[in-house]
Formats: structure tokens, C-alpha cells, sequence
């Protein structure tokens, strides 16, 4: 038998561990940072832009969260490689990635678009993720384990109108979580994805913004709407929680019922 867990909240508390977040100056990736800053961990945001960073780190701060920023481009190996050495040498660690910094620069049919526009969405939307997995992993094979939270999409399960490369960039994240989880499951290394639909953010403002587009894709929507990006923050603190010891390789939906109608 088990032994009993006496507080079950403390297997949702981060205290004393490392967060690298990627794509934090905003929307989903600002969101999980400030509810792991609640919950005790350090954070560390990155992303292309510092300004946006810094708003970010202002609110945890304020909150009585640790909040550090650095900038970084995911599709640049020596960015990446600068990003997690500082990182260990300001902290000593890192026990949580969050690959979430994605780009989006074609919309429209899949074979109108050039190689340039594949090439740019992987690199960001995949092998962004898979740097930062490679960069990352050492330390946390050297602390005993780990956790990595790759931001995929609904789009990565069933492909969206208009958006035929992102989708397959998002299929190959949730493809790529799960080989990452079979390789590191020796090293207590825990890998996983979330899969979220529409969001309420700027990065698909474009879809929200227009009352003809929003109508016609609530209809797909059993919920009738589109989520908020603290809506996705209960899961992304599980698989980033002692809670999820025994979790790996999922890929976890959070769409309001989309995918299943």
C-alpha cells in the first residue's frame, strides 16, 4: 500500500525549483509563469522581445513571486545554448522546461505556400523545442530528474483550414513529446504535452477579432467560446508538479469539447 499523502496540495507546490519558460512576455507562456512564481518556483522567462519580458517579471515580483528575464531565440542554436548555461550558473539548475515560443507566418492553402515558410515554422515550432530539450536535459539528469512541458495544439490532432503547416509543426511537437518521454523515462525525466484550442491571445487575435470568423468557430465549439489562457494553468502546474511522478508522454487536450465533436 501507498504511503498517505497527508497534505495533497504540497504535491502541486514548486518550491525551490527552476522554470525556464519560453514565449513568456504573453498570453499562454506569461500565464504559466506567474501561477508557478505562486506556487514557489523561480522562474525564468524568455522570449525574442525584453520589453514584454519585464512587464511579465514586474507582476510576479509584485505578487512576492522570483521572476528573471532573458531574451532568446528558440531557432537559434547559439542563443539557446547561452539561455540555459546562464541559467544554470545564476540558479544551479533547471528542473522545469516549458517549450511554448511558436510562430505562425502562413495562412492559407498548404501547397501555395514556399519552403521558406516550412522552414521558418519548424524551426521555431519544432526544433526550437528539441534545442531546448537537448540544452536542458543535462542539467536535469544531473539533479535527479525533470520536467518538460511542450505547447502544442488541437491542430497537431486533427488539421486546421488555412493553417496546414502549423498543424503539421504541432503534430510533430506531440510526436517528438512522446519519443522524448520514451528516452528519458530511465532518467525520471517527465515529458508531456498540452494540447489547447482556440485561446484567447494575440498570437490568434486575428480569429477572436472578427465577429464572422468567432461565429463560425464557437459553432465548433460544444462550450460555445474560447478559452482564457488561466484556464490551460491548472494542467500545465500538474505536469509540472510532484503530482505528475507517473505521467509521461501524454498529450493532454484542453479545448472545450472541439476535438470530440
Amino acid at each position: 500500500m501507498a504511503d498517505a499523502i497527508t497534505d495533497p496540495l504540497s504535491q502541486f507546490r514548486l518550491d525551490g525549483k527552476i522554470a525556464l519558460i519560453t514565449g513568456a512576455s504573453r498570453g499562454i507562456g506569461a500565464a504559466i509563469a506567474q501561477s508557478y512564481a505562486a506556487v514557489g518556483a523561480t522562474v525564468v522567462l524568455a522570449s525574442r522581445k525584453l520589453e514584454g519580458l519585464e512587464a511579465i517579471a514586474a507582476t510576479i515580483g509584485e505578487a512576492g513571486g522570483k521572476a528573471h528575464v532573458q531574451t532568446v531565440h528558440t531557432g537559434d542554436d547559439g542563443a539557446v545554448t547561452a539561455l540555459v548555461e546562464q541559467t544554470q550558473e545564476r540558479f544551479g539548475s533547471i528542473d522545469i522546461l516549458v517549450n511554448n515560443a511558436a510562430t505562425n507566418p502562413y495562412f492559407g492553402p498548404i501547397l501555395k505556400a514556399d519552403s521558406s515558410q516550412w522552414q521558418k515554422t519548424f524551426d521555431v515550432n519544432v526544433l526550437g523545442y528539441w534545442r531546448m530539450a537537448r540544452a536542458c536535459v543535462p542539467a536535469m539528469v544531473a539533479a535527479g530528474g525533470g520536467k518538460i512541458i511542450n505547447i502544442a495544439s488541437i491542430a497537431g490532432l486533427r488539421g486546421q483550414a488555412n493553417m496546414g503547416i502549423y498543424s503539421v509543426s504541432k503534430a510533430a511537437v506531440i510526436m517528438l513529446t512522446q519519443i522524448l518521454a520514451a528516452e528519458l523515462a530511465a532518467d525520471n525525466i517527465q515529458v508531456n504535452a498540452l494540447a489547447p484550442g482556440y485561446v484567447r491571445t494575440r498570437f490568434s487575435q486575428a480569429i477572436w477579432d472578427d465577429p464572422r470568423r468567432y461565429e463560425d468557430l464557437i459553432q465548433q465549439i460544444p462550450q460555445g467560446r474560447v478559452a482564457d489562457s488561466n484556464e490551460l494553468i491548472g494542467m500545465a502546474l500538474y505536469l509540472a508538479a510532484p503530482a505528475s511522478s507517473f505521467t509521461t508522454g501524454a498529450t493532454i487536450v484542453i479545448d472545450g469539447g472541439q476535438v470530440v465533436r
